[in-house]
């Protein structure tokens, strides 16, 4: 039993030593499970005083916790704060990237990991995290009227979704292919951006959201080709969206793009795009829900060694989502009309897919670990033959194996989209039980930008000017 004290010992000592994101909370505890209440809040609408419910590890989380404080910041209206976290976090993602080589104190907290679980390894952002870290950068830049910051963010945006369509190219077009083979028939904004028509595993991989935001602030600032680059890539994305498809022909129609217009007529009609006088269009996109958060699989298996002796108990645990419905678009009420938005991103797609990439190599952690913990059974109890090694390292394993349920839980479910054309002047929106009024100058463009969880709802517009 000396033996097995003082290598417990060095070993908690060298975890401590070794990886920062070593805690209690990592050790004994999952993500999703500390965060379950602060999740439950939101989808309630109750961002008012969740800032502190965070779990106590994130003093050693860079890039996650500034995440989630970023977006409760948002739904709070304080847009400075928001920046501040946001700029927090992007900075701890750059300095993550940065690393070109594997550094030691890198191999060392994955070694750890080997002992413990995967919580303790540095979390790596998923690139639709990245995505909605720069987007919301963007918002709260362009409610602060600073539209220039607003456009770097999104740039910065579309590199990232740019990386994630090159990064899987091959699988998106397998799917097209699958697609074709089935007769069915390319969408338009697909031919139009030279993007995959890859159905629902495209809207899994880039985020018709970013797209279309970017687009509008590109056409609100005059830089009409960039802008006509992302109507085309958010209509591949959201080829039914008819604020995305107005949006690509409005900007086709101001280039001259005869032959793109001509396609886009063929497949969605002539539609009307100028504004007549004494009217002005209005813009809605409206956030609704919650993210799911991942769940936590835990299964306890015998091990067996030395001629099928029975060692103990090991315990596996994997994330997972639960089956889920798309949300139905809430309609807001414009003027008295009721306005239905159409999908422009799915979060929960692109969370799952993110999960289903990471699968494998979570597996293969858990098998990694599972040989490890065995290796080290094996050799303390050839030195301890009185059962107390068998019994500590079971208790060790069942407690400190926790799935790895890290992801960004306060981003939104779902977001949509809508356009309506009104009559200049004074308008009003009632969403839920908000009830917000504006006003829309002849001939011009307002952006309004909502966002919905349980009977909260947190509602500003800028005027775009004359698009």
């Amino acid at each position: 039993m000396k033996f097995f004290r003082c290598f417990f010992i060095f070993l908690m000592a060298f975890l401590v030593n070794a990886c920062a994101n070593f805690s209690a909370e990592n050790l004994f505890s999952d993500y999703a499970t500390r965060n379950s209440e602060l999740h439950q809040r939101i989808k309630q609408g109750d961002y008012s005083h969740v800032l502190d419910m965070l779990d106590s590890d994130s003093a050693t989380d860079d890039i996650l916790t500034p995440m989630e404080k970023g977006r409760i910041a948002l739904l709070n209206r304080d847009y400075q704060k928001s920046l501040l976290f946001f700029d927090q976090s992007n900075k701890a993602i750059e300095r993550q990237q940065e690393l070109a080589t594997i550094s030691l104190s890198r191999e060392t907290a994955n070694l750890g990991s080997l002992f413990v679980n995967d919580n303790i390894n540095d979390y790596i952002p998923a690139d639709y995290e990245v995505g909605f870290l720069h987007l919301y950068s963007a918002l709260s830049y362009v409610h602060e009227n600073e539209l220039q910051d607003a456009l770097v963010e999104l740039r910065r945006a579309n590199q990232v979704q740019e990386q994630a369509k090159k990064t899987r190219e091959d699988v998106l077009e397998r799917e097209e292919e699958q697609l074709k083979n089935q007769g069915i028939q390319p969408d338009i904004g697909s031919i139009l951006s030279g993007y995959p028509d890859a159905g629902k595993g495209l809207q899994a991989v880039q985020n018709g959201y970013l797209f279309y935001l970017s687009a509008l602030l590109y056409e609100a600032s005059g830089a009409l080709n960039d802008a006509y680059v992302d109507y085309r890539r958010a209509l591949a994305v959201a080829p039914d969206n008819h604020a995305v498809i107005q949006g690509t022909m409005r900007c086709a129609e101001k280039l001259g793009m005869k032959d793109d217009l001509s396609l886009l007529r063929k497949r969605y009609g002539n539609l009307s795009l100028a504004l007549s006088s004494n009217h002005s269009r209005v813009i809605i996109i409206q956030e609704q829900g919650i993210v799911d958060m991942l769940r936590g699989w835990q299964q306890s298996v015998p091990v067996f060694h030395d001629n099928n002796r029975h060692y103990g108990l090991y315990s596996l645990a994997l994330p997972y989502y639960q089956s889920y419905n798309r949300l139905q678009v809430m309609p807001v009420n414009l003027n008295r009309k009721a306005i239905y938005g159409a999908l422009l991103a799915d979060t929960n797609l692109m969370a799952r897919y993110q999960l289903k990439e990471q699968l494998p190599s979570v597996i293969l952690r858990q098998i990694l670990r599972l040989a490890a913990k065995n290796s080290l059974r094996h050799g303390l109890s050839h030195r301890n033959s009185d059962g107390v090694v068998n019994l500590m390292m079971n208790v060790w394993n069942v407690a400190t194996e926790q799935p790895d349920t890290r992801s960004w839980i306060t981003l939104p479910g779902s977001v949509f989209s809508a356009t309506e054309v009104v009559e200049s002047g004074k308008q009003q929106i009632i969403a839920g039980h908000r009830t917000y009024t504006f006003d829309a100058p002849e001939k011009e463009t307002v952006l309004v930008w909502l966002s919905r969880q349980g009977n909260n709802t947190v509602i500003w517009h800028k005027v775009l000017g004359k698009l």
